[in-house]
C-alpha cells in the first residue's frame, strides 16, 4: 500500500519537472517563454486527457501495465531534454520534436493516476480514494514546482535535470516491480527487469556523461572554444575564446565580443556623460560584466556607482574569472562600486535615492520578464529617480534589424514625461545598434563634451550618430506597457528572418 502511495507522489513529482525542464529548454533556444510554457502547458493537458481516456482500454493486468508506463515514462521523461538538445544543434524540426515529445509524455502522465486511481480501489472506498490519489498527487506537484527554480535548475541545469528524474521514475518502476513481483508472471518479471536495468543503466550513463555531452553540444553550436560554462539560476553563462577574442554569451545570446565591444560602451556610456550636468551619483541597470562601469570610472568626480543585476553569478565571473577581469579592468572591485543583487524593475519600485546619470544595460526584450523593461512603467518608476537635471539612457536593439522595436522603445519612453533622442552605430560584433538618451528637459547635442581618452568615440562622429536613414526610420511603433508589450512582438518579428 505505502509504495503504491509514493508512486502517486512521485507521479506528480515527476509530471511537473518534466513539464517545466522542456517549457524552459524552449524557452532558451525559442525565446518568448510566455509562448513556449502556454504552448507546453496546453499541449501536455489536453496529452494527459488523451491519456485518462485510453486508460478505459486497459482492462487487466492493471499492475503489470502500470509498471510497464513507469519504465517507458522514465525512458521518455529522462531523455526529453537530451533529445530536445540533440535537435536544435543538429536538426531544422526543433518544434516538431518538441510537439511530439510533449504529446507522448503527457499522454503517459494521463495513463498513471487513473491506473493507479483503480488499483487502490481494493484498500479504499471510491470517494476516499480519488480524494487520496489527488491530493498526493498534487502535493507532489507542488514540491517539484519549489524544487525546480531553486536547486533543479542552478545547482544541475535542464539536462541533467531530465536525466535525473527519469532516473527516479525507473526507480519507481522497479520498487513496484520488486513489491508486487508475486504478482507477475516469470515471463512478464524478467522482461521488466531487463527492461528496467537497461533503462537505469542508460540514464546513469548519460547522467555521469553530462559535463563531456554538454561540452560537445555546446561546441557545435559556438564557433569558438568554449573557455568557461555556467549555469546560473537565472541563465546559461558561456565564455568562448579565440585568438585574443573573448566572448560572452547569455542563455546562447551574444553580449559583447572583447575585439569591438568598446565601441558599445564608449556609446553607452560618453555620450550621456559628456552631456550630463553633474556626474558623481551613478546607477547602472545590468552591466555586470564590468565593461560598462569601467568606462564610468574615466571620470574621477564620481562618487558612487550603484549596480544593480539579477544574477549574482555574472558578477562572481567578472571579479574572478582572468578573461573578463583583464577586459573591465577589476572595475567592479572598485571602492566607489556598490553591485545589487536585485530586479532592475523592483529596485526602481522601491529605492528612492536620486542618480544624475541612470544607464540601462539590460538584455534586449526577447520574452515577457525583459520586456517589462521597456515598459512605460518601467520608465516612469525610473523618472523618478532621476535628479531634476539628470539624464538617462538605454540600449535599444538593433534599429536595422528590429526596427520597430527601437522606435517602440523610443515612443514608450516619450509617453512616459521624457525628452527622447535616439542614436546609433556600427558595431561589427552586432551590426547597426541602436540607443535611446533622455532627461526631463530638451537635450541639446551641441552641448556634448568628450573629455576622456577613448577608442572610437570623437566629436567628428557624433552628428552622423544621431542622423538615421530612410529605411531606418519607424516612429509610429506604438508605445508599450506592462498589460501590452508591443515591445516583445516587435523584436521577435524584427529578428525572426535573421537568426
Amino acid at each position: 500500500m505505502s509504495v503504491l502511495i509514493v508512486s502517486i507522489f512521485i507521479a506528480g513529482l515527476c509530471s511537473i519537472v518534466y513539464e517545466l525542464l522542456i517549457s524552459t529548454a524552449s524557452a532558451y533556444f525559442l525565446g518568448d517563454s510566455v509562448k513556449q510554457f502556454s504552448i507546453t502547458i496546453g499541449l501536455y493537458m489536453a496529452a494527459m486527457g488523451i491519456g485518462s481516456y485510453l486508460s478505459r482500454l486497459i482492462k487487466s493486468n492493471l499492475l503489470s501495465k502500470f509498471i510497464a508506463i513507469e519504465i517507458f515514462l522514465g525512458f521518455l521523461g529522462g531523455m526529453s531534454v537530451p533529445i530536445l538538445y540533440f535537435c536544435y544543434a543538429y536538426t531544422d524540426t526543433y518544434t516538431l520534436y518538441m510537439v511530439l515529445m510533449i504529446l507522448s509524455i503527457g499522454t503517459l502522465i494521463g495513463l498513471e493516476i487513473p491506473l493507479l486511481t483503480r488499483i487502490m480501489e481494493q484498500y479504499y472506498t471510491l470517494k476516499i480514494n480519488i480524494s487520496n490519489v489527488l491530493s498526493i498527487d498534487y502535493f507532489g506537484a507542488l514540491i517539484a514546482t519549489l524544487l525546480f527554480p531553486f536547486i533543479l535548475l542552478p545547482f544541475l541545469g535542464t539536462f541533467k535535470s531530465a536525466l535525473f528524474f527519469g532516473l527516479i521514475n525507473m526507480g519507481i518502476g522497479f520498487l513496484n516491480l520488486w513489491c508486487f513481483r508475486d504478482l507477475l508472471n516469470v515471463g512478464r518479471r524478467r522482461l521488466y527487469g531487463f527492461a528496467s536495468v537497461t533503462v537505469f543503466l542508460s540514464l546513469l550513463t548519460l547522467f555521469v556523461s553530462a559535463p563531456f555531452i554538454l561540452k560537445q553540444w555546446s561546441n557545435t553550436l559556438y564557433e569558438d572554444r568554449i573557455v568557461f560554462s555556467s549555469q546560473s539560476r537565472h541563465q546559461k553563462i558561456v565564455l568562448t575564446k579565440n585568438k585574443d577574442d573573448i566572448r560572452l554569451f547569455l542563455n546562447g545570446n551574444l553580449q559583447f565580443s572583447s575585439i569591438d565591444e568598446y565601441r558599445y560602451h564608449e556609446a553607452l556610456i560618453h555620450i550621456p556623460f559628456g552631456l550630463a550636468e553633474k556626474r558623481e551619483h551613478i546607477l547602472l541597470l545590468g552591466g555586470g560584466d564590468g565593461l560598462a562601469v569601467r568606462e564610468m570610472l574615466k571620470y574621477p568626480e564620481i562618487l558612487s556607482i550603484t549596480v544593480v543585476d539579477l544574477d549574482p553569478e555574472i558578477i562572481r565571473i567578472s571579479t574572478e574569472n582572468n578573461h573578463l577581469r583583464r577586459i573591465n579592468r577589476d572595475s567592479l572591485q572598485d571602492k566607489r562600486v556598490t553591485i545589487v543583487n536585485e530586479d532592475a524593475f523592483v529596485f526602481l519600485q522601491e529605492t528612492e535615492r536620486q542618480f544624475d546619470v541612470i544607464i540601462a544595460d539590460l538584455p534586449d526584450p526577447n520574452n515577457i520578464s525583459l520586456a517589462r523593461l521597456y515598459s512605460k512603467t518601467f520608465y516612469r518608476f525610473m523618472q523618478a529617480r532621476l535628479t531634476e537635471n539628470g539624464l538617462f539612457l538605454t540600449q535599444a536593439t538593433s534599429p536595422y534589424f528590429s526596427t520597430r522595436a527601437f522606435w517602440s522603445i523610443h515612443n514608450t519612453i516619450g509617453a512616459a514625461g521624457l525628452q527622447a533622442t535616439p542614436y546609433h552605430l556600427y558595431i561589427p560584433s552586432f551590426g547597426d545598434w541602436g540607443f535611446i538618451l533622455a532627461s526631463k528637459k530638451k537635450i541639446d547635442l551641441k552641448d556634448i563634451q568628450i573629455d576622456v581618452a577613448t577608442r572610437y568615440l570623437e566629436a567628428d562622429l557624433l552628428p552622423g550618430l544621431f542622423t538615421f536613414s530612410k529605411d531606418l526610420r519607424h516612429p509610429h511603433a506604438a508605445p508599450s506597457t506592462l498589460d501590452k508589450p508591443l515591445v516583445l512582438t516587435y523584436y521577435l518579428k524584427g529578428w525572426k528572418d535573421w537568426n
